[in-house]
Formats: C-alpha cells, sequence, structure tokens
C-alpha cells in the first residue's frame, strides 16, 4: 500500500547526505531497522523506486525520517539530497522487514557494526532504545572514511556522552582526525576484538553496509565465536540501494 508523506524538515548530515523528515498520517507504525521504499513520479508518468532505511524511533506523531547519500548518477538519490523542499509530498510504502529489526522487549547486549550509509537502520535502534528508556547496553563500530563521512554526529557524542551503556567507537578507512590513536584502515580481526562485545555474553549482532563489508564482518564475528544465528546482516549494492 502506498501513502503520501509531506516533507517537514530537511537536515544536511554531511555535504553529500540528508536527512529527510515526513509527516504521514496514516502511518501504521514501524520498528527499528525496517525500511520503506519511497517513488518519484515524472509529469511524463515515468517512475522509479528506491528503498531506503528508517531512521528514526518509532513514534505515534506519524513522523517518517529517512537519510539518504547522493550517488554519482542517482536519479532518486540526486533529487532527494539537492531538490526536495519542505512541502513537498512524496509516496511511500512500508514499514518493510521484520528479521532485521530491534524491539524493546529484547534485554540481551547489542552490537552494531556500520559501514558507511549503514549506520541508518542502526542510528534508528539506538534511537528507539532512548525513547522507550531501555538499559540494553549496546556497543555502535561505525567505519567510514573519514571524520566529514560521519552522519549523525552531535547526536552520537551527546549520547554517548550521557549513556555509559551506549559505547561508540569509529574506525576511519582514509583519513582520521589529528591525533587519532589508530592508523586508517579497514576493520579487522584486532579491531574487533578490541571494541565489540565478547562472544560469552552472547550479544545480537547487527551490521549494516555494503555486501563485502558485511560479509567480511560477519564472518569475524562467527571466527571469534558469535553465534551465526545471533549475527543480523543487511546489504546494500553500489548504488545504496538496500538488498
Amino acid at each position: 500500500m502506498w501513502r503520501v508523506g509531506t516533507v517537514v524538515a530537511l537536515h544536511d548530515e554531511t555535504a553529500t547526505a540528508r536527512t529527510i523528515t515526513l509527516e504521514v498520517h496514516d502511518w501504521p507504525g514501524h520498528v527499528a531497522g525496517q525500511h520503506v521504499d519511497v517513488r518519484l513520479t515524472a509529469p511524463d508518468e515515468y517512475s522509479a523506486v528506491r528503498s531506503y532505511s528508517i531512521a528514526s524511533a518509532p513514534n505515534s506523531k506519524g513522523l517518517v525520517q529517512i537519510t539518504v547519500e547522493r550517488m554519482l548518477n542517482g536519479e532518486v538519490s540526486l533529487y532527494l539530497t539537492q531538490e526536495v523542499m519542505v512541502g513537498d509530498r512524496l509516496e511511500l510504502r512500508g514499514p518493510i522487514g521484520g528479521w532485521f529489526v530491534w524491539r524493546s522487549q529484547q534485554t540481551e547486549p547489542v552490537q552494531l557494526v556500520a559501514g558507511g550509509s549503514g549506520i541508518v537502520p542502526l542510528m534508528a535502534m539506538i534511537r528507539s532504545r532512548v525513547s522507550v528508556g531501555s538499559k540494553v547496553p549496546f556497543r555502535l563500530l561505525y567505519s567510514v572514511r573519514e571524520p566529514g563521512g560521519v552522519f549523525y554526529r552531535d547526536e552520537l557524542r551527546a549520547l554517548s556522552a550521557e549513556q555509559r551503556s551506549l559505547i561508540v567507537t569509529y574506525a576511519y578507512t582514509r583519513t582520521v582526525p589529528k591525533d587519532w590513536p589508530r592508523p586508517p584502515g579497514r576493520l579487522d580481526a584486532a579491531l574487533l576484538a578490541g571494541t565489540t562485545w565478547p562472544a560469552d555474553v552472547r550479544p545480537t549482532c547487527y551490521i549494516c553496509g555494503p555486501t563485502p563489508f558485511v560479509e567480511t564482518v560477519a564472518n569475524l564475528l562467527t571466527a571469534s565465536g558469535n553465534d551465526r544465528d545471533r549475527i543480523r546482516a543487511e546489504r546494500f549494492g553500489p548504488t545504496g540501494e538496500r538488498k
């Protein structure tokens, strides 16, 4: 079922990524980790559909946030990050998905691992945890190319400072901030061992990012003793579209 959402706020997360807040009057509610399809239709009736993770926590106000990263030659992402305006209407279908989700009834430790814009559904989980007042301990390992590419930087900083049960670790693959303790590089076994939950506490692990990133991290977590059935993965291809 397609619904219509009205754009009520826009916020640039980085030079190439924008968060769009939509008000959807008949929104049925969602669970952190789900996504929506967005359909754009041109005057000549040509339409394009793309899937985007929901960034907002579940709420009763009918507000849905998505964060879109501009992709080279991406017709939909170019429009959403450069042209869409407050007051515009977008067609949405969803929420979609029931496995890659975090529910407030869960009590086990949670390990989040994000690659680039894969942070979006994981941020929804962090926000959901805050909104319900959960004390479940969360850890986030966020791999990103360079400091300017971090989504939700100020919010993550504030949350990790306020809540000792949320630990955020960054891994920069190309450029690091001044005086950063580690050189740039991809995630490896040593970094995961030093920053993620030990397998014996039986965390549920959520991984989101490009397909090679997700497969590498899942294999490393399994090799370190985590149960395969406690590792949940969401991946996207070179266009940024979810798979």
